[in-house]
């Protein structure tokens, strides 16, 4: 696609941030209901037991209903159909438990501990789920944090726990097949629990993808020869908030000596630069050249702009003004591949997913999807193009679909959250010219704001 005419490099005001917000709280009633959604789904799978995993990086699920995740160690949540919630924790954890979202006894596994830690008190695993109700002879699910979608008879015994979790799982049930992979009741993108947003929900992760985006534009506006990325990078630390990906503020050619960090890598005049970052509800990212204009970019990436970033761009605005309650994530998928051939740009993961706790919850959208989208889900754009000797062009962001109802929920309820929903969409109309669905609310900042020259922090691409 090229698209030279249908887009102009403007120059336009910055879109506003919103530092130092304050930070909503998951009500009880939205805990409770959380917790009454997961039964409701236990008893459609029919599971008399639900053994929920989580570890500091995959402890959205435990999250979800417990409303903390276990530092250092392994958990285990247990719930019982009849609603009794049971936790299984290691040494460092178990005070965390009287404060649960969600209340349930409290099991002491010091297996679950830092290596070399006391392991007074020990007992079997197996035991202990026994005691959390998990019994022979009835369906047990196990939740950890992937979804296996690959051969329809092994995956509902496919899993992402240890394997010494597993096996007392296993042995507490009466045997491997009494026991299926229930991720999906949580994730599924067909019906997943939480992949649907009450007002509450898309008030508390609006301020991480506040967060994100506020802090992202911090950084871009101090990009700088002869800055470091980690002067860059420390702007994307934001409020003290725990990220939910690694950050990324990275000169040139990443990856050097294998590192992921910021490092003391000195920015150039013509580098490529990306940046990202990320917080509960929302991340936001960029990749771009620093220079000021299209005539400093180096020979051979001369075109740049055209080749890549135009296109990338008009595709991120089909996105944008195309999505709408009701369409299916096939449709979406579709619609990228019309507007930016995959095997030409070379695109390779999913088009949108959904966020929450997590960067990358699951996606509804991939080939031939018909999962319908709905109001409530929290869509991060993820459109990656790549062309052989290019650097990259990134602008993601996190938006939503809420339906009438949702955003009168929203304005009442959380007036200031609402406003800067509001502000957020006159700016992608009036400054930006994109003009999105009634049911698109803008999470993120930064939403459909490109400045392709990182030198230049006057000018972005703007709809003609």
């Amino acid at each position: 696609m090229n698209s030279d005419t249908a887009y102009t490099l403007a120059t336009v005001p910055a879109p506003v941030t919103y530092p130092q917000v304050p930070t909503p709280v998951l009500s009880d009633e939205t805990m409770k209901a959380r917790l009454n959604n997961v039964l409701s789904a236990m008893q459609q799978q029919g599971l008399s037991s639900l053994v929920i995993y989580a570890d500091k990086e995959h402890g959205g699920n435990f999250e979800y209903l417990s409303g903390f995740i276990p530092r250092f160690e392994e958990a285990l949540l247990v719930v019982s159909s009849d609603g009794e919630l049971t936790y299984i924790m290691g040494n460092e954890n178990l005070k965390l438990v009287p404060h649960a979202r969600n209340g349930g006894a409290c099991l002491h596994a010091p297996v679950f501990s830092l290596p070399n830690q006391p392991m007074k008190h020990h007992q079997p695993l197996q035991n202990l789920l026994a005691t959390a109700g998990v019994t022979a002879s009835q369906t047990t699910g196990v939740a950890g944090w992937k979804l296996f979608r690959i051969d329809p008879q092994t995956d509902p015994y496919s899993f992402d726990v240890p394997a010494f979790i597993l096996d007392a799982v296993r042995n507490a049930a009466g045997g491997k097949e009494n026991v299926v992979n229930a991720t999906g009741l949580f994730i599924a993108p067909e019906n997943g629990a939480r992949c649907i947003n009450n007002a509450n929900e898309v008030a508390f992760y609006e301020y991480g993808a506040n967060l994100a985006s506020s802090s992202l534009m911090a950084a871009l506006d101090a990009i700088a020869p002869g800055k470091s990325e980690k002067e860059v990078g420390q702007l994307l630390a934001g409020d003290g908030q725990q990220g939910n990906v690694i950050m990324i503020a990275a000169t040139g050619d990443r990856f050097a000596h294998a590192s992921l960090y910021p490092s003391d890598k000195v920015i150039r005049h013509g580098d490529k630069f990306s940046l990202t970052v990320g917080y509960k509800g929302g991340l936001s990212s960029r990749a771009a050249y620093v220079v000021a204009s299209e005539e400093e970019l180096p020979q051979d990436v001369a075109d740049w702009l055209p080749r890549l970033a135009i296109p990338y761009y008009h595709t991120v605005v089909t996105w944008l003004e195309s999505l709408h309650i009701g369409m299916r994530g096939g449709d979406v998928y579709r619609l990228v591949e019309k507007t930016l051939e995959q095997k030409t740009w070379n695109w390779h993961l999913n088009p949108g997913h959904l966020v929450a706790d997590e960067e990358w919850l699951c996606s509804p959208v991939y080939p031939d999807s018909n999962v319908p989208l709905a109001s409530g889900m929290l869509f991060q754009i993820d459109i990656i193009p790549s062309l052989p000797g290019y650097g990259g062009s990134s602008i993601e962001d996190t938006v939503a679909l809420a339906d009438e109802a949702l955003r009168r929920e929203l304005e009442s309820q959380y007036p200031q959250v609402w406003q800067r929903m509001v502000a957020r969409k006159k700016y992608l109309a009036d400054v930006l010219n994109i003009q999105v669905s009634d049911d698109v609310i803008l999470l993120s900042n930064t939403v459909g704001y490109l400045r392709p020259f990182l030198l230049d922090k006057t000018r972005a691409l703007v709809k003609a």
